[in-house]
């Protein structure tokens, strides 16, 4: 009989390389990030809370997340070798050793959605900043935060967890709200332009690429 099943390939549509990496950067790829691998021992990790940001570019701030979350864990998944490289070079020493207030970064060098296939603890708060906009309507469907990917992160969502999302591309945010109304999660902020927390400055609001002015922010819960 023939074998009718379908199977899904997950496709990353942002740029997974760059320019080469320095001789440092690459033995820390090779040497030290397999160590850092949340697939090892993830579920085990007695530290609380689990905190994921998903996209960290080159780790600024995911590092001030572990700086103001020492009793987390904190995860980050980037499948961009590049921006891992640049965060490896930060939170290491000179003797390529991982600094003691970054011991608890764990990182997932791939496509997020392979890491929540994976039997991972609820996170206390999932957050994505400056997603690529995929701004051409031809492109709309590589766009991260779609209903389907959002149900998704729920299932992943501790009960009282939150996601906090910041784009400064208008179009992408009134699309992404779009989106929340067709899930159970809900809008919990009022005033958008306000940071819910600090450390959100990163790099990427500060080019402000689409001319906003602004960043503008979401924090969601479940229903």
């Amino acid at each position: 009989m023939e074998n009718t099943e379908k199977s899904f390939i997950i496709r990353t549509f942002g740029r997974i390389h760059g320019k080469k990496l320095s001789p440092r950067q690459q033995w820390l790829v090779d040497n030290l990030l397999p160590t850092l691998s949340p697939a090892r021992g993830v579920c085990d990790i007695p530290l609380q809370p689990m905190i994921l940001e998903i996209g960290f570019g080159a780790g600024e701030h995911l590092m001030h997340l572990t700086q103001t979350n020492p009793d987390a864990t904190v995860i980050g998944a980037e499948p961009f070798i590049n921006g891992i490289a640049s965060l490896l070079s930060h939170m290491t020493d000179d003797q390529n050793q991982v600094k003691p207030e970054y011991q608890n970064i764990r990182i997932w060098p791939d496509d997020v959605r392979k890491l929540l296939g994976a039997n991972v603890r609820p996170f206390d708060k999932i957050y994505i900043l400056h997603p690529d906009p995929w701004p051409k309507a031809r492109h709309e469907k590589r766009r991260l935060l779609s209903a389907e990917f959002l149900t998704e992160l729920t299932t992943h969502l501790a009960p009282d967890g939150e996601i906090i999302f910041g784009t400064d591309h208008v179009d992408l945010f009134k699309w992404t709200i779009e989106q929340i109304a067709k899930t159970n999660l809900k809008i919990k902020n009022s005033d958008f332009t306000i940071p819910p927390e600090s450390g959100l400055d990163t790099r990427y609001k500060a080019k402000d690429m689409f001319g906003a002015n602004h960043a503008q922010y979401l924090v969601l819960g479940i229903c």
